[in-house]
């Protein structure tokens, strides 16, 4: 199954993001295999204020047991989540 997260953080949390990035993208590396895309979402002046990603587990319970352990979530970084499930055609400008 593959999922859309969108994480919006919370206010005045660049700071905040930015120290616990090195955690997040560690935990990133870990799974990879689950990754189909991710970056960060970026407001007016380019600066990162959430996060998109587009991940692929094999149920919503397995991504609730990521979404537990993500640091953002553990330090507050993110604030509102957003989760949809989404059927994957193309990655990498190929048909999946």
């Amino acid at each position: 199954m593959q999922f859309l997260i969108k994480a919006y953080d919370g206010p005045n949390m660049l700071e905040k993001r930015m120290e616990v990035r090195p955690r997040h993208l560690e935990g990133m590396s870990r799974l990879s295999e689950h990754i189909i895309c991710a970056g960060g979402l970026l407001d007016e002046e380019g600066k990162m204020k959430g996060s998109v990603l587009i991940m692929d587990f094999d149920s919503r319970a397995e991504l609730d047991i990521y979404l537990a352990a993500e640091p953002y979530v553990l330090e507050n970084v993110w604030q509102k989540i957003e989760v949809e499930s989404m059927n994957v055609v193309i990655a990498n400008g190929k048909k999946t």
